[in-house]
């Protein structure tokens, strides 16, 4: 009697690309169905890639977020553009997001062409279908892509809603390789906790504060101390003018104490325990330019060993 054939269980890595503010992380938080990325209203506010796993009866995808793809001013920004460029690499399957409320771009025509060199097969996302008033212009929007390069599969999605997102599963289970899965089922991120902190805390500086402060901003976590009934985190955000570090502060250390809440609310609910938070604000002139900061405090995850 011949045994029954099991059924088929694909595995794959996909990374997440697009330019900045096209809804990449948000994507990733609501397809792997909890917060592993950050996300704010400000460009670059990814600035490594970050792993998120979709467990599936019938398949695991191992998703990779990416930093926007933008014009690499300044020596952080070209080694985020580096982290793109790896993410493009050994990877089974490309998702570019786009902002389907924007016109094609000179922007998006290079991004495209990171894209196209890469020779990965590649699925093109229309995000944000929920702030589209007329769904038409969907079709032109596809026709200019199709005229600069040809993707795999055009799917309209929001990443808000979760709008298209069961057809992009569908896709995804179709299209990656029959393997192994890679993690445990209960297997979420590579970040560490001490990453995740981190984050929270500069995506709070980002929704609080002024547009000249976030690509200025670098947190660490300095110490983490755990006892049974709470966790003790001491971490110190690092801005390039006195003029930010006010602003961060705030009148009578007003805005420090609202960005402190809230990230700590953020880590309690992320968690699942109680926090003591302790914030400090230095000065560091240009430290995006600094490649001795850079590495001590790990730019990929801006934390890392004590910054003197």
């Amino acid at each position: 009697m011949s045994e029954t054939p099991k059924p088929r269980f694909a595995s794959g890595f996909v990374s997440i690309l697009g330019r900045p503010n096209s809804g990449k992380s948000t994507l990733l938080n609501k397809l792997v169905g909890m917060k592993v990325a950050i996300v704010a209203p400000k460009p670059q506010t990814t600035r490594t890639s970050i792993q998120g796993v979709l467990n599936l009866p019938e398949a695991q995808v191992v998703f990779v977020d990416t930093p926007g793809i933008h014009k690499p001013d300044s020596l952080i920004n070209r080694r985020m553009l580096d982290v793109v460029r790896t993410a493009l690499d050994q990877k089974d399957l490309l998702l570019y997001v786009v902002d389907s409320t924007r016109r094609l771009s000179d922007e998006d025509r290079e991004a495209v062409e990171l894209v196209r060199s890469a020779r990965t097969p590649a699925l093109l996302l229309l995000n944000k279908i929920d702030a589209l008033k007329d769904k038409r212009a969907l079709l032109d929007l596809i026709g200019s892509f199709k005229s600069f390069h040809e993707f795999e599969e055009y799917l309209p999605i929001s990443a808000l809603t979760g709008a298209g997102l069961d057809q992009l599963r569908a896709q995804l289970v179709q299209r990656l390789p029959e393997g192994p899965a890679y993690f445990p089922p209960d297997y979420i991120t590579d970040q560490p906790e001490r990453f995740l902190a981190a984050e929270f805390i500069r995506e709070r500086i980002l929704r609080e504060t002024h547009d000249e402060v976030p690509h200025s901003v670098a947190t660490t976590v300095d110490q983490w101390r755990e006892t049974e009934q709470l966790t003790r985190i001491s971490a110190t955000i690092y801005v390039e003018r006195d003029s930010q570090k006010g602003i961060i502060i705030g009148a009578k250390g007003a805005m420090l104490k609202k960005i402190g809440s809230g990230a700590r609310r953020e880590m309690e609910t992320f968690f699942g325990r109680k926090i003591f938070l302790e914030l400090f604000v230095k000065v560091r002139p240009k430290w995006r330019e600094n490649r001795e900061f850079l590495d001590a405090v790990d730019w990929r995850s801006m934390t890392g060993r004590k910054v003197e």
